[in-house]
């Protein structure tokens, strides 16, 4: 997990690139991208046969939407994407030639350097969906609200029993919860119905001209190369998202390289076609790498007693649940929650919404997509999957998530009152909570941490 202030919040959720998508997490709900270790190049065997997808009712993408618009701008923003500015085309076919003696020096292959960019252009839609992530403002429960609608549950079960066979084999094979392998499914490409259709290797070469996250995207547009060059997939069919992720589950292609496994036994690592067998292995042995616990949970709801100390409500603070039942902390049907191993308590909308025990599998699921309402989405999709209930404790959805430009205010402003944020980012991360808990304390406030536009209101 990533520290300072850059850590995951659910009280405000990004969007981020179609796989392990955009660099850092406070706020995106696509898998977030992360630089992966040398460590990660291990490659189980592959074992089973193919089996052929099947297509379930489509629901929507669990990603955020961007706030409504007026018909002007959205005018404004269709001739925005579509037009390439004076001189960028020239620029770009200049930095695709700067960037072709860096490729081959890294192996990559002059044929196929020069096949895979034959008609690669520079793609404004791109860059313009980069730079809108940190407008993306849905609060934890408008994202449940999709994540775990009765649609995305309904055919996840769908999902789960069409696959059953093929699903059971993964589980036994890497010791991954097959309900979690299809929640993940399901949030990132809806059950493969939306893989994306854009070229990768044009989406991420664009990404890394525009230079704003220019040596990442170099790194993942080297890795695309590779994996064209191994043979896993042909040009024509090598298609994602516009940030360059990758198949049913949206895979970018360093965390291709290192963890995507050929389960079929046909001698490709095949997450495009509409067969999904490989993707959904893949994904278990990513989980399976990060200590993936079977039968154990990622999180259990909770109630909180009267007189909670709040500040122990963060991942630093652990306990095993029969030591915070000892404090009042309880299940739902209020006996005390299993010891499944030291567990923190993680309030995504503060002390107004639910509250939950967080266990090793949420970091599992974590290392696939930074943000927290991700995690929750993933892991309550699955229990529904499963057959569990909804979560039980109302949302305070009168409440909005704050705009970017607020969350950066409100660092300005606990600074300004003495409450270093060590640093003004937009990110509400650990650092940004405990500011605006000891805020919340200065004030007679419950110290929640949650930075709500009530918090704002006060600071101004």
């Amino acid at each position: 997990m990533q520290v300072g202030t850059g850590l995951a919040a659910a009280t405000a959720v990004l969007c981020a690139v179609s796989m392990a998508w955009a660099s850092t997490v406070e706020t995106s709900l696509r898998p977030k991208v992360r630089p992966i270790v040398a460590a990660e190049a291990a490659q189980p065997a592959a074992v089973s046969t193919a089996r052929t997808a099947s297509r379930v009712a489509p629901v929507t993408s669990a990603r955020p939407v961007l706030r409504p618009v007026t018909s002007i701008q959205k005018k404004a923003d269709r001739k925005a994407a579509t037009v390439i500015p004076a001189g960028k085309k020239s620029d770009f076919e200049a930095w695709i030639r700067g960037f072709r003696p860096r490729a081959l020096r890294a192996g990559i292959s002059a044929g196929i350097f020069d096949a895979a960019f034959r008609n690669v252009h520079y793609d404004p839609e791109v860059i313009r969906r980069d730079r809108n992530q940190s407008e993306f403002t849905k609060t934890i429960w408008d994202y449940l609200d999709s994540a775990a609608s009765a649609t995305r549950v309904a055919n996840g079960k769908k999902a789960l029993r069409r696959h059953k066979k093929t699903l059971d084999r993964i589980e036994a094979r890497y010791g991954v919860d097959k309900e979690v392998v299809v929640a993940i499914w399901g949030l990132e490409s809806a059950y493969g119905t939306f893989r994306g259709d854009k070229p990768v290797i044009g989406s991420l070469a664009t990404l890394a001209y525009d230079g704003r996250r220019g040596r990442f995207f170099e790194q993942q547009l080297v890795a695309a190369l590779r994996i064209l060059q191994n043979g896993d997939v042909t040009i024509k069919n090598f298609t994602g998202s516009w940030a360059g992720a990758m198949g049913h589950t949206q895979f970018i292609p360093t965390s291709y390289q290192a963890l995507a496994v050929d389960f079929t036994g046909d001698g490709k690592r095949d997450i495009w076609s509409d067969d999904p067998t490989d993707a959904l292995a893949s994904t278990a042995a990513y989980l399976a790498r990060y200590g993936w616990r079977k039968n154990a949970p990622w999180g259990i709801e909770v109630r909180l007693p009267r007189g909670f100390n709040y500040a122990q409500a963060n991942r630093k603070t652990k306990k095993m649940p029969s030591a915070w039942a000892k404090l009042g902390v309880v299940g739902m049907n209020g006996k005390p929650v299993p010891d499944y191993g030291a567990a923190s308590v993680l309030l995504p909308a503060g002390a107004q919404g639910a509250a939950f025990l967080i266990f090793r599998n949420f970091d599992v699921i974590e290392r696939y997509n930074t943000a927290d309402a991700y995690v929750i989405g993933v892991g309550h999709l699955a229990d529904r999957i499963k057959g569990g209930g909804a979560i039980q404790t109302a949302w305070p959805r009168t409440d909005r998530a704050l705009t970017f430009s607020e969350r950066k205010e409100m660092q300005r402003l606990l600074t300004r009152r003495g409450f270093d944020t060590k640093g003004v980012d937009g990110k509400i991360g650990p650092l940004t909570i405990s500011a605006v808990r000891a805020f919340q304390r200065s004030i007679g406030m419950v110290p929640d941490g949650y930075a709500s536009l009530r918090i704002l209101k006060e600071l101004r």
